[in-house]
């Protein structure tokens, strides 16, 4: 089978869209390397920790016009590349299919990771709002088969845009399989050393920007008296300055900020910590509590939507909106072992639905399907 792939995001993206593409991408290279797979990207960032799995190729634009318009090559002039090049199936990974696949030959298959541009609106510009929307829409529209990462995300779905539930297929995400790997403490601590991190600290992982409630740990922290670093991974946004802003106000003094750290280490710090803790207010999924789980941190979140379904029995959830709450739950794991070694023990556990094996075989049978219709 010859498939094609949309990695704009897999070659250009170091959060979480990027760590999906990059993720499928390998793990259907690795379990399937029969197939070739063609990866569309208009431009690569070399600085990307992301090797070229054996058996794929990447394609680009190849003409001054699809080069200089970047957008409209992966929006409209992809869908006639994609048939020249004798794709028989195109997965678009995050959200978006090309405008003109509707009329194509070549069968569909998108994966939405969430409904934020419905459910919460407020977090985006109206003209992005708008455009998400409509991408998304759209490649809902046109797609013969349909991937959602969690059921909540089917659901909202099913409610926001009337879709046939026989439509979506939930396929849950995996993560890097350097997270299964425990590292032994002489290479944590080299990780630690490194990044200058504390002996102990409270881990937050996630581009920093409202809905990921980072302000709801500081808070906690400070109204708990916990007496712990923290350490705060993901992309920098103007919003760092609200951060800071509370960081001060709170008096808290051993918090360290790192960005684009390699997959290695990163998973090194999440086994160093003495808990993660990610109170967003809404995911599609949220891949840091399956890279938490997978590293043996026990894990606080919020409850309800899909932090149920990713983070099992055995985490702790709270109301992402109740300070209180979230600092009497850091107060237990960081001082209960026997609470603490039963949330590693039950998340290691649940972390093993989401393994490379099981997803690779789910996709593929979703593609199987697609190609039958």
């Amino acid at each position: 089978m010859r498939i094609g792939f949309d990695a704009k995001r897999a070659f250009n993206n170091n959060s979480g869209l990027g760590n999906y593409s990059r993720n499928t991408i390998r793990l259907l290279t690795d379990h399937y390397p029969e197939n070739e797979y063609l990866l569309y990207t208009p431009e690569i960032n070399i600085s990307l920790d992301f090797d070229l799995p054996p058996g794929s190729s990447v394609r680009q634009p190849g003409t001054n016009l699809g080069r200089y318009f970047r957008s409209w090559w992966r929006s409209v002039s992809l869908g006639s590349r994609l048939a020249r090049d004798g794709v028989e199936l195109y997965h678009g990974l995050s959200h978006d299919l090309p405008v003109t696949m509707g009329t194509s030959s070549v069968r569909t298959v998108v994966t939405v990771h969430d409904m934020i541009p419905y459910r919460r609106p407020e977090l985006f510009s109206k003209a992005n709002s708008m455009i998400y929307r409509k991408k998304i829409t759209h490649s809902c529209k046109i797609a013969d088969k349909i991937i959602a990462i969690s059921l909540q995300t089917k659901h909202d779905m099913e409610e926001i845009l009337n879709i046939d539930p026989a439509r979506i297929e939930v396929i849950y995400q995996g993560c890097n399989p350097a997270y299964y790997k425990k590292a032994d403490a002489e290479a944590r601590d080299k990780v630690k050393l490194k990044y200058g991190l504390p002996s102990e600290y409270i881990l937050s992982v996630g581009t920093l920007e409202p809905r990921k409630n980072l302000l709801a740990v500081i808070r906690a922290m400070q109204l708990g008296g916990v007496d712990c670093g923290l350490v705060v991974a993901g992309k920098k946004t103007p919003y760092l300055k609200t951060i800071l802003g509370a960081i001060d106000e709170a008096g808290l003094k051993n918090v360290h900020f790192l960005e684009n750290v390699p997959v290695a280490d990163l998973a090194a710090i999440y086994q160093s910590a003495e808990v993660f803790v990610y109170p967003s207010f809404y995911e599609g999924f949220g891949i840091p509590i399956l890279e938490a789980l997978s590293s043996g941190t026990p894990v606080i979140t919020s409850i309800g939507g899909c932090f149920n379904e990713t983070a099992g029995y055995d985490s702790m959830f709270v109301d992402p909106h109740n300070n209180e709450e979230l600092a009497a739950a850091l107060k237990t794991v960081l001082t209960d072992s026997s609470v603490r070694e039963k949330m590693i023990t039950g998340g290691l556990d649940h972390a093993l639905s989401f393994r490379h094996d099981r997803i690779a075989e789910n996709l593929m049978t979703v593609y199987k399907s697609a190609l039958k219709i």
